[in-house]
């Protein structure tokens, strides 16, 4: 840009909050390469946004291919990486957002997802003979699939016409609605409208989202979902050990996914992670990876072991710096198509070994159900579509594990004490603690073999419930559970209280009991009414009647400290 130009630009932009934007986005970057520096970040709109050092090295390594991998022409991919500001940037809307949309759809404030388009194609007008450029959207949001359609809309347009494209994207996206669960939305973007829909956490199947989308309207509409992974395209070539790797995925196994290209490896971690669906995988996972992200030597310690996370690379370097790892998926460039992947279990033939296959001596504690890969594989021969495929698929495993959380489920609401032991005037009891052994005791009478009895899954389901209790997806599904549980008491205890006859009971009371009582349920109401404790409104309003009834009963000395506002 001319100084000219950016006068101008400036002068625009002073008046603009980009809140609306940032409700979408963080920022849009473009990285380039530069014979001096290698990957260097050229600009980042719009202009006010603000990476650290860290975040800046990230992206700029992230946003390129290995250069080993050669790609040429357009590449896209999705990269996730660490916001240096983690949980301190997930606003209330945000906090919102989340507690009505599915768990893959859920903001989690401590990464950045990533969304690539990168260029390579010959240029003898350049020093190196090759243009090499990179379009990156960065947002909070896991719009897996909107955004990279986005990015590869926008990118192109920015390639031909520069800067100033991007810019009136940013203008696009500043006015665009609020990114709201159960809400049909319509995105105008550079003379387009991309449509969309974000589903609540009661309705994400892709066919209900599909059918509020099926409204077709002008031919400059976009029509896209938010997010819609092709599980079993990707997942095809591993599809007869994909009980193994519905293990590995839930009891946070390390694994390490080698590729030719960040395309081909970012899907399959993503697909990994999806395998354990409405469960949310918590462990670390990075779709593509490098050798020179900030967190390398703490992923390839041999020191302290594997962390639980599942990497996508694409280096062969990665082959001798992993080979202590316990799970490898090693992907052939005909990612999709119809082939079985050998199971090899001598983990050191990995650095020798180049073919494609899962490497790992994990012996699986379950048998898997042959009836739905031969349901899978007929489907292949007949060729069946592959979105009726992914649905199959989809259910198969969404009902293995819901089979898995049902008796887990059942006992931690067994945690919750009985309601005679809730008093108006005590604190909220707590829930009863977790014990490994009294949930083992139920499976027999109420184990996943009940449900799970016509699919010929069978196995050692104990063994397999012990290394999940040592898993962070266990350790995240808990503490929210028992979190739920706990604000329930809470709850109970407050409604309980809010219709206790109080008039009598402060007859008698020693001033400081009566006080206390006093800043305790202002205390409780505040929490109410940040919604930290799930109460009804009439709720509130029949505590705050109790309140009254209390500061009434006292002295006027005391009435001025305590009267209720």
């Amino acid at each position: 840009m001319t100084d000219g130009k950016t006068n101008a630009y400036e002068n625009e932009m002073k008046d603009v909050t980009w809140d609306g934007f940032h409700n979408w986005l963080y920022c849009i970057c473009v990285v380039t390469f530069d014979l001096e520096l290698g990957q260097a970040l050229e600009s980042v709109f719009p202009r006010h946004v603000s990476l650290s050092k860290q975040e800046t090295s990230n992206i700029c390594y992230l946003a390129f291919p290995d250069s080993n991998s050669g790609c040429m022409g357009d590449t896209t991919f999705i990269i996730r990486l660490r916001n240096s500001q983690g949980r301190k940037s997930l606003k209330f809307e945000h906090i919102n957002y989340n507690s009505k949309c599915p768990t893959p759809l859920q903001i989690d404030g401590s990464y950045y997802w990533g969304y690539v388009y990168f260029r390579q194609v010959k240029d003898i007008t350049l020093p190196r003979g090759y243009f090499q450029k990179s379009v990156v959207i960065l947002s909070l949001l896991p719009f897996n699939n909107l955004f990279s359609k986005i990015c590869s809309y926008i990118a192109p347009e920015y390639f031909e016409n520069g800067e100033v494209s991007l810019e009136a994207v940013c203008y696009n996206i500043e006015r665009w609605p609020l990114p709201v669960p159960g809400s049909t939305l319509n995105l105008p973007l550079l003379g387009s409208v991309f449509q969309t829909y974000i589903p609540l956490s009661t309705n994400c199947t892709a066919n209900s989202t599909l059918a509020l989308l099926s409204e077709a309207g002008d031919s400059n509409q976009i029509q896209t979902h938010v997010e819609d992974l092709n599980l079993f395209e990707i997942l095809q070539p591993v599809l007869s050990h994909i009980h193994l790797l519905w293990e590995l995925v839930i009891i946070s196994e390390p694994i390490v996914v080698m590729a030719s290209s960040p395309t081909h490896c970012s899907q399959m971690v993503l697909a990994l992670i999806r395998l354990m669906y409405p469960l949310q995988y918590c462990g670390d996972y990075r779709p593509y990876f490098t050798i020179h992200d900030s967190e390398f030597k703490q992923f390839t310690s041999k020191v302290q072991g594997p962390p639980p996370v599942i990497l996508g690379v694409t280096n062969p370097f990665f082959a001798k710096t992993l080979h202590h790892w316990p799970h490898t998926i090693r992907l052939g460039d005909d990612l999709g198509q119809a082939q079985k992947y050998k199971l090899k279990k001598t983990a050191p033939t990995k650095l020798i070994d180049n073919s494609p296959g899962i490497f790992t001596a994990y012996k699986p504690f379950l048998q898997k159900d042959k009836n739905i890969i031969k349901k899978l594989m007929t489907g292949v021969n007949s060729k069946r579509p592959f979105e009726v495929q992914s649905a199959l698929l989809r259910r198969h495993l969404l009902e293995l594990t819901q089979s898995f959380m049902i008796p887990l489920e059942r006992y931690i609401a067994s945690l919750m004490p009985l309601q005679k032991s809730i008093s108006p005037f005590k604190a909220a009891p707590t829930p009863l603690p977790f014990n490994p052994d009294s949930f083992f005791a139920t499976l027999e009478a109420a184990g996943p073999q009940l449900t799970l009895n016509n699919t010929g899954i069978k196995g050692d389901w104990v063994g397999l419930y012990k290394k999940f209790f040592r898993s962070p997806n266990f350790k995240a599904w808990f503490n929210t559970r028992y979190t739920e549980l706990t604000l329930k008491l809470q709850a109970l205890q407050l409604e309980a209280l809010s219709t206790a006859d109080l008039k009598d009971w402060v007859q008698g009371r020693p001033e400081v009991e009566v006080v206390d009582m006093v800043l305790k349920i202002k205390n409780k109401i505040i929490k109410c009414n940040e919604h930290e404790i799930p109460v009804s409104e009439s709720t509130k309003v029949q505590l705050n009647h109790r309140l009254n009834d209390i500061v009434t009963s006292l002295p006027d000395d005391l009435k001025n400290i305590l009267q209720v506002s």
